[in-house]
């Protein structure tokens, strides 16, 4: 991974320096969660060319697949494309971004400290997907702490009125068991493309917790350690820069990226249910990733 798969030394200088913005503020001076703009007409346009091939056509007619994709390099503001992008499924380890999250949440009131040991922690439960750490971080920060922070107002990540979201109900195969399955859907491990694009474009903006927190995140994200879906898509890309989390269960597949090279930075989350799940997602990933090199851009002047 080390070749062209890599997260920067300098990541958290350079996110707390540059390209972070605060959260917008509702009318009593709270927080508002970024909300993802309509549907962009090219961008939507492309997206469902792509999805007209096949197998994706396939997946599209049985609904069993969902899509988000996120261009964040035109300068006049987010361009967005997605395909039953509000459809709640499993999503197996994908999840464990929201257990990031919550530790991250707990850090910043005070309750945990950020040593060594709880960050390598988290890196083996974002890059290896490593089931054990991640029910050892679940214990230290507890599911509910967890539910309040996916449903806090500064985040929304899962929201009833958009048909749930982001939602850890279940330990990974550890001594914890069953908590709540997510009220909608009695799903333990659940997400929705749209409420997964929504973290990474937050994430990226630095409005996650706190503009350190979205950095050190963005951080773990990096570098992982499991080449299939996406990364293995994009493997061959020169300058490739890619942030993401993936899972898989069974015929339940998912993954979702933030991505860098060349000019294109954007945001791609995919959920499928289909045997070939893993190949299917190394095949969209690259005719996402060609959508977006496509796309008109608008090149901000110089002050």
């Amino acid at each position: 991974m080390k070749r062209t798969v890599r997260g920067s030394g300098a990541l958290l200088a350079a996110s707390l320096s540059l390209g972070v913005t605060a959260p917008a503020l509702g009318a009593d001076g709270t927080a508002t969660p970024l909300q993802l703009p309509r549907r962009d007409q090219r961008l939507q346009v492309a997206l469902e060319r792509e999805l007209s091939h096949q197998p994706f056509r396939d997946l599209v007619r049985r609904g069993r697949i969902s899509v988000s994709l996120v261009d964040l390099a035109d300068a006049r503001g987010l361009r967005y494309a997605a395909v039953d992008d509000d459809n709640m499924r499993y999503a197996a380890s994908l999840p464990k971004i929201a257990i990031m999250l919550g530790v991250f949440d707990r850090i910043a009131a005070g309750e945990l400290r950020y040593t060594q040991e709880l960050r390598e922690l988290l890196e083996r439960m974002i890059r290896r997907s490593d089931n054990r750490a991640s029910t050892e971080l679940i214990g230290r920060v507890g599911f509910a702490a967890i539910a309040a922070t996916l449903e806090d107002p500064r985040y929304r990540l899962y929201d009833p009125s958009r048909n749930g979201g982001l939602w850890v109900g279940k330990d990974y195969g550890g001594p914890l068991g069953y908590w709540h399955r997510d009220p909608l859907h009695d799903i333990s491990h659940g997400a929705t493309a749209r409420q997964v694009a929504r973290f990474f474009v937050m994430l990226d903006r630095g409005e996650l917790i706190s503009p350190w927190a979205s950095a050190e995140m963005k951080r773990i994200l990096g570098r992982p350690e499991i080449e299939h879906k996406f990364v293995r898509g994009l493997l061959a890309l020169p300058r490739l820069l890619i942030f993401r989390k993936s899972g898989t269960w069974k015929h339940w597949h998912a993954d979702a990226a933030l991505v860098e090279h060349d000019a294109k930075r954007y945001v791609a989350v995919a959920l499928v249910e289909n045997p070939a799940g893993e190949s299917v997602l190394s095949r969209l990933i690259r005719r996402l990733d060609r959508i977006v090199d496509g796309a008109p851009r608008v090149v901000a002047s110089s002050p």
